[in-house]
């Protein structure tokens, strides 16, 4: 893999204005353009067991802490120290691109006809390293040179991820010794829990190249897909978007999908798994059209949230020469050719990652976050599984009001141990495009060990209840 910086990108889809990163040493007409950060992007070629010649596509920004003027040998402790951020989307088949340029990077794609690229004010990458990851292969601008295989199960997948990642330390060694930090959001549920124990397979075997893992951040993850389904059903029907007959077809449903899944979880019949998935995806779908086609991903709307113009920018032959990659980019939400791939994976519980991973004796930090308003993969789901894995202390432990003195909630906090919940108000299934602000604080609270400021409820609660409870008492003297 060969070092390669990303000097400036068009700043609209017709490609007439410019974002410069780094003046460019072939063109002239770049002297005087001041350093704004240090971007680099292109591929990690790996072969995954039985994906052969592949090619995962990556783009990095440096943290705003450091400066693009001073030599990296020059400021390596500040580099080092700095916490470095893998972000992974999911789907099966979303770039994470998506998650760059409408979620928590340092541009944004507007909704405008041309398409304008603008300089986010809240992107992730103001006190950390964030590396963008297109992956598995097939995924935004990833792919393979026999176009009929790709990865089919998590092994594999994070696999090729690590391989993927050691590449890019070796290229750019100065960040090898960052914390690391694997982050993704919805089918990353997955992805992440999955990479991050290949990870500390590999460095307890002692490698020439360590990865310094120190924790996990997933949004609104795909987790335990049969209780997420559950909980939409639930969802959907409390929102007044199903009656209690179509609830209970459902229901029907629900129990024939869960009998199919035992069976493919107990047997490893990948058969079995894969008719789990068409009959999970039956029933999303069925949810949906009883309820009007509303959106999966955020109860309160109609339409998903819009990637504008940036599927005709990304596709630029410009913009593909900015960032040293040769393939048209494509993405989808659990279709095409990766979901595909990915069938039998689909349903199956990743619960038992993070079980292993809160217990590791690494003492990982794990961060699960979900905005209130998602259907697909939404509060409910991430607390119950949680309540699973932390046992009884999880239920008793202090669940904070964040909040400032003044205003509404911006989220409530839940810390055990080396866990942390967030549940954010006002958010859909991407919380870092309905609350930006917020959802950096969130991180960087948790990554820097900052305090979540707020009230714990608990005192005034019992003292509601047993106030309530006295005069009631009082009426049967």
């Amino acid at each position: 893999m060969p070092r390669q910086p990303v000097y400036s990108i068009p700043a609209n889809a017709a490609g007439t204005q410019t974002i410069h990163f780094y003046p460019d040493p072939d063109k002239p007409e770049d002297e005087g353009v001041p350093k704004t950060v240090r971007s680099y992007a292109g591929y990690a070629d790996v072969d995954g067991p039985k994906t052969a010649k592949s090619h995962l596509f990556y783009w990095f920004f440096e943290s705003q802490t450091c400066d693009p003027h001073v030599d990296a040998d020059k400021q390596k402790e500040l580099i080092e120290q700095t916490p470095l951020l893998v972000w992974l989307n999911g789907g099966p088949g979303a770039s994470s691109l998506l998650g760059l340029f409408l979620e928590n990077g340092p541009l944004r794609v507007g909704d405008d006809a041309a398409g304008t690229v603008s300089v986010s004010p809240d992107t992730w990458n103001q006190e950390a390293h964030v590396l963008y990851w297109d992956q598995p292969v097939g995924t935004g601008y990833s792919y393979c040179e026999q176009s009929d295989t790709y990865v089919q199960d998590e092994d594999e997948l994070s696999e090729m991820f690590y391989r993927a990642l050691l590449q890019f330390v070796e290229t750019y060694p100065e960040y090898q010794q960052c914390p690391l930090y694997i982050c993704g959001e919805s089918y990353a549920g997955k992805y992440v829990p999955a990479i991050a124990l290949k990870i500390g397979e590999k460095n307890r075997k002692k490698p020439r190249t360590h990865l310094n893992l120190k924790g996990i951040s997933v949004g609104n993850g795909w987790i335990r897909p049969e209780l997420s389904i559950r909980v939409m059903i639930d969802y959907a029907y409390a929102s007044g978007l199903l009656g209690l007959g179509q609830r209970a077809v459902l229901d029907d449903a629900y129990t024939t999908f869960t009998s199919v899944l035992e069976d493919g979880e107990k047997t490893k019949d990948p058969k079995k798994l894969k008719q789990a998935t068409d009959l999970g995806n039956g029933l999303v779908n069925a949810i949906l059209a009883y309820g009007g086609d509303f959106d999966l991903y955020d109860v309160r709307r109609w339409d998903d949230l819009s990637a504008g113009a940036l599927p005709v920018y990304l596709q630029r032959a410009d913009v593909k020469k900015a960032l040293h990659v040769d393939h048209a980019w494509q993405s989808a939400d659990n279709s095409g050719p990766v979901a595909d791939a990915l069938k039998a994976d689909n349903m199956a519980d990743a619960s038992p990652w993070y079980a292993e991973l809160i217990q590791a004796k690494e003492n990982y930090k794990v961060l699960l976050y979900t905005g209130d308003f998602d259907t697909a993969c939404g509060y409910r789901s991430t607390e119950e599984i949680l309540d699973g894995i932390m046992k009884d202390g999880w239920r008793s432990a202090e669940r904070l009001i964040w909040k400032q003195a003044q205003g509404n909630p911006k989220g409530f906090v839940r810390t055990l141990r080396n866990v942390t919940q967030v549940a954010v108000p006002d958010s859909g299934h991407e919380v870092p495009a309905y609350q930006p602000q917020i959802s950096r604080e969130m991180l960087y609270n948790w990554l820097f060990d900052r305090p979540f400021h707020g009230q714990d409820p608990e005192s005034v609660a019992r003292a509601i209840l047993a106030k309530a409870q006295e005069d009631a008492d009082k009426e049967t003297a």
